[in-house]
């Protein structure tokens, strides 16, 4: 465990020398600005430490027994785990993955998303050979996005490997979970969302409209918890609604090259037609672009939209793109219902002065996580990441993520001698 523990420290120290290189790959390969990609080489190393200071965490435990029996409950490694990363924040989401799997003592094959070969998976090898991780604990194979499916396949239903973690879509993390089922073999998959801010009369107004703008436009609103509905109380709606406009209005859209821009390309045309069909289907459905909605490119514009109703896609589609609603409620009630009215469960952001009823609704919303005056977008890599319902299973981060990469095993030394009965 100190090897293990030393490594990963290392690997901290070594990964924090070539932040300038991650950096530019997020911007290049992943289009995030560069702010986005100095903030995620940050998270990546406090990561790596994290992982580190839990392999002097128990292991296990001492439990009662019968017959003066010393009977133990004992985690293990499982073996060669799986890592499926994404393309959106390539560093964090790799990172998480491997970080606390090596710490728990197994090997690592990682096939990061095509989009994001450099910053989700090859400096990754660079950092951790440099660091002095032995040939063959730690393995990354690229794919392109043709043969990612066949290499997908092979990574789940290889018996060579034990477990999985998989950050993606919902789409392909039921598949991936339907295999792994299918092999009895323990997964760990983070999903999608459709995430709320929750916005209380009482709210201030600065912190609001700030805690809209960062979590539904950072990095393009492409990441899993951004915020795509912002339910106001109706007494402070108008009032919001100006000041999140404005705040919308401040961001600069443009090739992330030039530091100044917030608002960078996205992904690929397949999202970019997503973003612009979701905004076509509810102006033609009666909605009203509060501010953005320009198309140039792979370049979307902030965009706020007004009136928008549950028929609208919307609505009920996670959109992955810089576009929120904007939707008014009358009670607490209301706005939980509005919140929960998704197949999603990830994370949520209620905004209130009022700390002990935005707790109370915090604790009725269908998420795996909530946060009082606080964005939706919140990670802490010591704490549990994950969702319910069509967000995933299981939990990423701190010993939550530990433990989901071991096996749990009862070793008994029976020194009372336990009688077995007469006949035998």
């Amino acid at each position: 465990f100190q090897d293990r523990a030393h490594l990963l420290s290392r690997i901290a120290d070594v990964w924090e020398g070539r932040v300038p290189d991650f950096v530019a790959a997020v911007q290049h390969e992943g289009g995030g600005h560069y702010g986005k990609g100095v903030f995620e080489a940050g998270h990546v190393a406090e990561t790596f430490r994290a992982a580190g200071a839990l392999c002097y965490a128990a292991i296990g435990e001492v439990l009662p027994s019968h017959h003066g029996k010393v009977s133990t409950a004992v985690k293990v490694p499982m073996g060669v785990i799986g890592v499926i990363s994404p393309w959106n924040v390539p560093g964090i989401l790799t990172s998480r993955g491997i970080a606390f799997a090596l710490g728990a003592g197994n090997t690592i094959v990682l096939k990061p998303s095509e989009e994001t070969p450099y910053a989700g998976g090859l400096i990754f090898a660079e950092v951790l050979e440099e660091a002095g991780v032995p040939p063959g604990v730690f393995n990354v194979i690229t794919a392109s996005r043709d043969s990612t499916p066949a290499v997908g396949d092979e990574l789940i239903d290889n018996p060579a490997v034990k477990g999985i973690s998989f950050t993606g879509s919902t789409a392909v993390g039921r598949m991936i979970a339907a295999k792994c089922g299918a092999h009895l073999k323990k997964c760990c998959i983070e999903l999608g969302g459709k995430d709320s801010l929750i916005v209380l009369e009482d709210a201030d107004m600065e912190r609001a409209t700030s805690s809209a703008s960062f979590g539904s436009f950072m990095h393009q609103g492409q990441i899993c918890m951004s915020v795509e509905k912002v339910l106001v109380q109706e007494d402070v709606y108008a009032e919001f609604l100006q000041k999140f406009v404005a705040r919308g209005a401040k961001l600069k859209t443009g090739s992330v090259a030039d530091k100044s821009v917030t608002i960078g390309p996205l992904i690929n045309d397949r999202q970019v037609a997503r973003v612009a069909a979701q905004i076509d289907d509810a102006v033609a459905k009666g909605a009203k672009v509060a501010r953005g909605g320009t198309v140039n490119g792979r370049f979307v514009e902030p965009t706020i939209l007004t009136d928008v109703t549950p028929q609208m896609d919307v609505w009920n589609e996670e959109t992955f793109g810089p576009l929120a609603v904007v939707v008014p409620f009358r009670t607490d009630a209301e706005a939980i219902a509005m919140s929960n009215d998704t197949e999603y469960g990830l994370s949520a952001g209620i905004i209130s002065r009022n700390e002990d009823r935005a707790m109370a609704i915090a604790r009725q919303l269908e998420t795996g996580m909530a946060h009082v005056n606080c964005s939706s977008i919140n990670d802490e890599c010591h704490a549990p990441f994950g969702g319910t319902k069509a967000s995933g299973v299981g939990r990423h981060g701190g010993r939550w993520a530990m433990e989901t990469f071991m096996e749990t095993r009862w070793i008994t030394l029976d020194k009372g001698g336990r009688p077995y009965p007469p006949a035998f």
